[in-house]
């Protein structure tokens, strides 16, 4: 699912007295701690020291290297800046796992309309059976596909994880890995690898056990719901780290509009919009406990030169913050702990709720919300005629050497209309 993230949020400018790091007088070399020695030799006017300040002010507020003192002004950096490598090292794993099962899938080997087969075993399987150009659906159930009947009757909980890693085809993880790009590349930067990385992997188990607890017919794959993840805590970050930003209703009104209309194209057929939901819901809730920063007019005592004193003693998170971190850490907690016992119990969500399978598809004059579309393909293979059968996302083959186009015919009927 392709999204936007190219969202300008600027820090507001320090107000007077808040963030505000004073020299102490010249000639004295005083911790950030201690109190500011008058200097014994020539001390500042009353003019001299608010044009001082002034200046420091103005130092800090367009400075961007990391503390350091000269010429009488800190340039003060108030987060890190990280390089990101753990995204770009996402996109090339994603890549990798995709031609490994284009490697395995082996089109031509059982189909003889494979599209592009000049590729060799990197064919694609026939349009009518996977439209987004990549494997077929027992190829991605072998590779780790989310499949509810495995994960709950085979204990394969696994495949709440391995699905997050597969596409269905060139298409899907074209949009999956642009949007990962554009979105995991500045959050990495600004929170770093190990907080994104858990981000990422806890909101795409989200997106997939939801997944599972609503469509529990065939099989799913795909990293949307981590992206959604992904999104919901630039959502959250925002609300957490309401004080420093300045343009705050345009960045919140922002992510709003871009949320919506990503879960509405989520209403169309052949997309799974519960992973996207449960994906978006656990990401705004770790953001509350992953991406939680100082407030506005909160430095740091360890990280003030010599010489310097702070005359601003906010504490370093408010308490509205604190509030968030819990109730976002219990609900998280809970909700993966039932999430799980009613999944492994068999228990289908659809059945408590009526109308929720319309939060993934609603039905229209233009399209149906089927979930897959079945057909049978005779193909002659070998001297040998084989009947394929894609239903509900599986295929089948049946050898039929030997049968008339009759009984062909009647076989196919009744296997695809299962």
């Amino acid at each position: 699912m392709g999204m936007d993230s190219r969202i300008e949020i600027k820090v507001t400018n320090p107000k007077k007295v808040d963030n505000v790091v004073h020299p102490v007088g010249q000639g004295h070399a005083t911790s950030a701690s201690s109190p500011p020695q008058p200097s014994a030799s020539s001390p500042p006017t009353d003019g001299q020291g608010r044009q001082q300040q002034q200046a420091l002010e103005e130092g800090l507020r367009h400075s961007h290297g990391r503390g350091r003192q000269g010429r009488g002004l800190i340039d003060y950096m108030p987060f890190k800046n990280w390089v990101p490598w753990l995204i770009p090292g996402f996109v090339i794993a994603n890549v990798v796992v995709f031609l490994i099962s284009m490697f395995i899938n082996n089109c031509p080997k059982h189909s003889s309309s494979c599209v592009g087969r000049f590729l060799g075993r990197f064919s694609f399987q026939p349009m009518k059976e996977n439209p987004l150009l990549g494997p077929s659906a027992d190829t991605l159930e072998k590779m780790g596909a989310l499949d509810v009947i495995k994960v709950v009757h085979k204990h394969q909980a696994w495949r709440l994880i391995s699905c997050i890693w597969l596409h269905a085809g060139v298409f899907h993880i074209l949009a999956n890995m642009l949007s990962l790009l554009f979105i995991g590349i500045r959050l990495e930067q600004e929170f770093g690898f190990v907080r994104i990385g858990l981000l990422y992997l806890f909101a795409g188990f989200g997106g997939s056990l939801m997944s599972a607890l609503f469509i529990q017919a065939g099989i799913s794959v795909g990293a949307s719901g981590a992206l959604f993840g992904l999104l919901g805590s630039m959502l959250s970050e925002l609300i957490t780290n309401w004080t420093i930003y300045a343009n705050k209703l345009a960045a919140l009104l922002t992510l709003i509009f871009i949320v919506v209309i990503n879960l509405a194209v989520g209403l169309l057929p052949h997309v799974d919009n519960f992973a996207h939901i449960g994906g978006f819901i656990s990401g705004f809730l770790l953001g509350f406990v992953f991406l939680i920063r100082p407030q506005f007019g909160y430095v740091s005592k360890k990280h003030i030169p010599t010489g310097y004193i702070v005359t601003s003693n906010n504490p370093k998170h408010k308490p509205y913050q604190y509030i968030l971190w819990l109730v976002s850490m219990i609900l998280l907690v809970l909700g993966f702990t039932f999430g799980l016992i009613l999944l492994f119990r068999g228990v289908n969500l659809n059945d408590q709720c009526s109308w929720c399978h319309y939060m993934s598809c609603v039905p229209t004059k233009l399209w149906n919300c089927k979930s897959q579309q079945a057909y049978c393909e005779s193909i002659e293979y070998q001297n040998q005629l084989n009947l394929t059968c894609i239903s509900n996302g599986k295929s089948s083959i049946y050898n039929l050497s030997g049968e008339s186009t009759s009984q062909v015919q009647q076989l196919c009927t009744k296997l695809c209309s299962r």
